[in-house]
């Protein structure tokens, strides 16, 4: 928990970034990895609705991009209200690069609002090691 508050500075910077021009929902969203380095993400939305991006998976995508493969604690920040947890395509998202008792932290811009591990949001995923890989 101790890297919580440079988690939640740096997807508040991420949620000011998004482009949510249609829904007025920006999510910003960090992953974590096992050498301490943060990568963060912000929803993109355009026009055709289904083909925007999700915070958490521009964040995934920013640390593959960083050379890293597996993220061992996560945080998601949405609008002030109920908590914006990861929706399923980004919950199977995380499961192909997070162990399944990653922490994900659920926040808004002012504070944490519910921490959980990806396998009680997730249970029962399929995921690489169905693959046998």
């Amino acid at each position: 928990m101790r890297h919580l508050q440079a988690m939640m500075t740096l997807a508040r910077e991420m949620r000011e970034r998004a482009y949510a021009p249609y829904s007025n929902h920006a999510v910003g969203a960090v992953v974590r990895t096992p050498g301490g380095q943060l990568y963060g993400g912000c929803n993109v939305e355009n026009a055709a609705y289904p083909e925007g991006t999700c915070a958490e998976a521009g964040a995934i995508a920013a640390m593959v991009a960083g050379g890293d493969r597996v993220a061992i604690e996560v945080l998601v920040m949405g609008p002030a209200g109920p908590p914006c947890t990861p929706c399923g395509g980004c919950r199977q998202k995380l499961t192909e690069f997070c162990p399944p008792t990653t922490p994900v932290h659920v926040c808004d811009p002012d504070s944490l609002l519910l921490t959980t591990s990806l396998s009680e949001l997730f249970p029962h995923a399929f995921g690489p090691g169905n693959l046998g890989a």
